[in-house]
């Protein structure tokens, strides 16, 4: 059973998205969060599997209380919902911690989809947004060169590994890519996350745009595949 805290500060939609949850047989709504504050005491208490996060609430908005969630060292991970895909917020989000995004009017599928993907241990990417996104704010920003040195752990094949990471390919893509097993991939990917101390592959994609191994704007390794959900 997956457990999951909805915090929202809007009723109507915790009441909607705790209800749609709840008629799944291996998803259990434990609570539900009027803002950031509550969702941090809340996570506490309650230790959920996933916190769906609203991005503007009062008192403590959910980028803060992802921090301090992710702060207190336990597994519990955190899904943003927004209504906007291109969101300082989020972004500041998935450096902090979140094991990724989805928009508030995605359809219900989807969503029940990211409660049990980030439950599973994987970061939610939807590809045709995470990379604009991320994109979108990197371009913005100075080449950060603590990151870049930090790529100098990263072995040739593991930096292979991890622009095709930032590209949104699964693990199995991967695999066909570089003409390797997928055993092969998932042990570059551990690694790579083990070097760079990062969560999932939300924080991996971010890595890969600030330490300039992907460049914003430059073609995607992916491109030529259809943009998906996928972990």
């Amino acid at each position: 059973m997956i457990t999951v805290l909805v915090a929202d500060d809007q009723a109507m939609i915790r009441a909607g998205f705790a209800a749609l949850l709840s008629a799944q047989p291996d998803l259990q709504v434990l609570g539900e969060a009027r803002d950031g504050l509550e969702a941090v005491a809340a996570a506490r208490e309650l230790r959920p599997d996933v916190v769906l996060m609203d991005v503007r609430m009062p008192n403590l908005d959910g980028l803060e209380a992802t921090r301090r969630i992710m702060g207190t060292g336990r597994q519990t991970k955190v899904l943003i919902l927004t209504t906007f895909d291109v969101d300082d917020y989020v972004y500041a989000a998935l450096r902090g911690g979140a094991s990724g995004f989805l928009l508030k009017d995605a359809p219900p599928e989807d969503l029940i989809t990211a409660v049990r993907v980030v439950a599973g241990g994987e970061a939610l990417l939807a590809p045709s947004v995470t990379r604009r996104l991320i994109e979108e704010f990197t371009s913005r920003r100075p080449l950060d060169e603590a990151e870049s040195l930090r790529l100098n752990t990263l072995t040739g094949r593991e930096r292979d590994v991890l622009r095709l990471v930032a590209a949104g390919l699964a693990n199995a893509e991967i695999a066909g890519e570089l003409t390797i097993a997928e055993e092969t991939v998932k042990s570059h990917v551990g690694r790579i996350f083990t070097k760079l101390r990062l969560r999932d592959r939300a924080q991996a994609v971010v890595f890969a745009y600030e330490s300039g191994l992907v460049v914003p704007g430059a073609p995607s390794p992916g491109a030529r595949r259809s943009p998906r959900l996928r972990s």
